[in-house]
């Protein structure tokens, strides 16, 4: 296990600020250092904090793990550095934010963390903003999986050179990786002395994805966590970048795709964990993205069944690792005390998606 410390917002802004001092003169920081930083957390999102770091009228974003004992793998914002790196540096026009700095000595903020530039607009979360009328919704449903046909044209030569990915074997990676943090959870409980809940579900599904894997496509490079909630939304309206690259790597592209479908609930559908914007009367069709997403890559998503299985019962375990820190009282996020029951509602609906 990983432990990080969480500073308040102003003690943040001081030590950033003697940071940025002794870091001159960086391009990137350039001026940054002339001026007192302070720091705002947004309260927004789940899993790695962000906060709006401004200085002299410039306004960045940082990013850093929660507080409390970590998995070792999850959380590592100096890997999403290193990915938001690379994709600047492709040959490939990705709705990304440029990276500007990053730290991974834990005695600044008490984590590692990365500074990067602020992109122009909002996240929509659970309320769809008074300019976005159902023309806008359907505009931005199928921008939406443009954006991320746009993602799976970069080069993965330079991020499996790096280590941030594998050319072959990525769907039965994802089910080790996601029955190991199970597993994780599981053992980081019985070391504290406790006992992990069972969850009936959780291994009918893994077992059904086991039993289904699927022949893989060529790989592409994958975010990981694709969803409306992970990009930023501009007036138009479109989608002005792409955030949160925490669990991005190479792999097959249609993970990506069935992750956001799982997010796309169809006229009648309900999310396990509530309402989802998405639902509104004019966004389009799961199959409408399918088509913007096949027409974009050049690609075949066949039948998509097993990659929104995957998608739900995989958040379904990260959400866990979130409920037991919640258990422990190492996270103020009022959403995790309620995957009390919404972590079983999730895999009941992934058990219901393919039949298990």
């Amino acid at each position: 296990m990983v432990t990080t410390e969480l500073l308040d917002d102003a003690a943040m802004g001081e030590r950033l600020t003697r940071w940025l001092r002794a870091r001159q003169p960086e391009n990137s920081l350039t001026g940054l250092a002339d001026h007192d930083v302070t720091v705002r957390r947004l309260a927004e999102g789940h899993s790695n904090l962000t906060y709006v770091v401004g200085a002299g009228g410039r306004e960045l974003i940082l990013r850093r793990p929660p507080a409390g004992p970590l998995l070792p793998t999850a959380h590592d914002v100096v890997r999403e550095y290193r990915v938001l790196d690379l994709l600047a540096r492709s040959n490939v026009e990705v709705r990304a934010p440029r990276v500007l700095a990053v730290c991974e000595d834990d005695s600044v903020l008490g984590a590692p963390f990365y500074l990067m530039e602020r992109a122009i607009g909002i996240v929509i979360r659970d309320e769809l903003p008074a300019w976005l009328d159902p023309s806008g919704q359907r505009t931005l449903g199928l921008d939406l999986a443009a954006a991320l046909a746009e993602i799976h044209w970069v080069p993965v030569e330079p991020f499996v050179a790096s280590g941030l990915g594998r050319a072959g074997g990525y769907l039965e990676r994802q089910l080790r990786r996601w029955v190991g943090q199970r597993e994780g959870i599981e053992a980081a409980v019985a070391a504290a002395g406790g006992r992990a809940r069972g969850l009936p579900a959780y291994d009918a599904v893994r077992d059904w994805l086991r039993d289904h894997l699927p022949a893989e496509q060529p790989p592409a490079v994958v975010h990981g966590d694709y969803k409306l909630d992970n990009v930023v939304v501009s007036p138009g309206p479109c989608v002005a970048a792409v955030v949160d690259w925490e669990m991005a790597t190479v792999g097959d592209p249609r993970a990506d795709l069935g992750y956001l479908l799982s997010f796309w609930p169809e006229e009648g559908e309900r999310f396990p964990l509530g309402d989802l914007v998405t639902g509104g009367p004019g966004f389009p069709t799961r199959a409408e993205l399918v088509a913007v997403w096949e027409q974009g890559t050049g690609r075949p998503a066949g039948d998509t069944t097993w990659f929104v299985t995957l998608a739900v019962w995989k958040l379904a375990v990260l959400l866990e690792a979130s409920y037991h820190r919640h258990l422990a009282g190492t996270t103020d996020d009022p959403f995790f005390a309620t995957l009390e029951q919404g972590v079983p509602d999730l895999l009941a609906h992934a058990r219901e998606v393919c039949g298990a």
